[in-house]
């Protein structure tokens, strides 16, 4: 159900449930293992993100580097381990790192959707960044978001191309629901004690400048924001005083 390529950031390159593949295969920028990379390349599937999805290090510091079960980074562990059943993944991961280590972890699924798909969850505060700024009447000086309530400015549907690309989070959203044709994907992400949302990357051929192409990214996230540069107060997750902390991602899809 779920096959991974260690080599390449431990990367999940397929997660077959419900008879379909739901991974997108990726836009076709890079061949092999992006070990030694030092800048994001998109490979699609799923990324994780550790210990900041934006800010330093793009998309966080373990896409390129190999993992076995586990992976070590900036003085932290990270395992996680994968039980299947009919139609259902759950990862267990545990993070063993020093008390009070502060970061961000999101589960950068990028999505095999067809135009039309649909993004459902309980009603929560949306925040949109800066690329969002087209969409808006104004955009507040240096502000690294706008906070708004789900669901906004339709981001709810994966919609023809038409030149936008647009980053946002449900805060404090654990439970995000997929639906494309005729079966939908149900994320649901479980750590009591910290901050747990949805982060969400609708890409209508609005990215990259110059050869733009579509993904559609349903990301669960431990934190309220993308870079843990600008985490305020309960914007990140913290590792408790035992320096350590566990979480669960489980995924399952049905036909509807």
């Amino acid at each position: 159900m779920v096959r991974i390529d260690a080599a390449d950031g431990g990367r999940w390159t397929s997660l077959r449930l419900a008879g379909r593949e739901w991974l997108w295969g990726g836009p076709g920028l890079v061949d092999g293992p992006r070990a030694g990379h030092t800048a994001f390349t998109d490979a699609g599937g799923l990324d994780e993100c550790f210990p900041t999805v934006r800010g330093t290090p793009d998309h966080g510091g373990l896409w390129n580097q190999p993992w076995s079960d586990s992976v070590a980074y900036d003085n932290t562990k990270l395992t996680r381990t994968f039980t299947t059943g009919r139609d259902t993944v759950t990862v267990d991961y545990h993070l063993s790192a020093p008390a009070g280590y502060r970061f961000i972890w999101a589960a950068h699924a990028l999505l095999d959707c067809a135009v039309g798909a649909t993004i459902s969850a309980e009603p929560s505060e949306c925040r949109l960044y800066p690329e969002a700024a087209p969409l808006l009447d104004t955009w507040p000086t240096d502000a690294p978001w706008v906070a708004t309530t789900w669901p906004a400015l339709g981001l709810d549907t994966y919609g023809p191309s038409d030149g936008t690309a647009v980053g946002a989070v449900l805060v404090d959203c654990p439970r995000a629901t997929v639906r494309d044709r005729d079966t939908e994907l149900t994320m649901i992400l479980s750590c009591p004690g910290q901050p747990v949302s949805t982060a969400l990357w609708r890409n209508l051929a609005g990215f990259p400048d110059g050869t733009p192409y579509r993904s559609l990214g349903v990301e669960p996230m431990l934190g309220r924001v993308f870079d843990l540069a600008e985490a305020g107060p309960g914007d990140a997750a913290v590792v408790p005083a035992s320096g350590e902390l566990a979480w669960r991602l489980t995924l399952s899809a049905r036909p509807v």
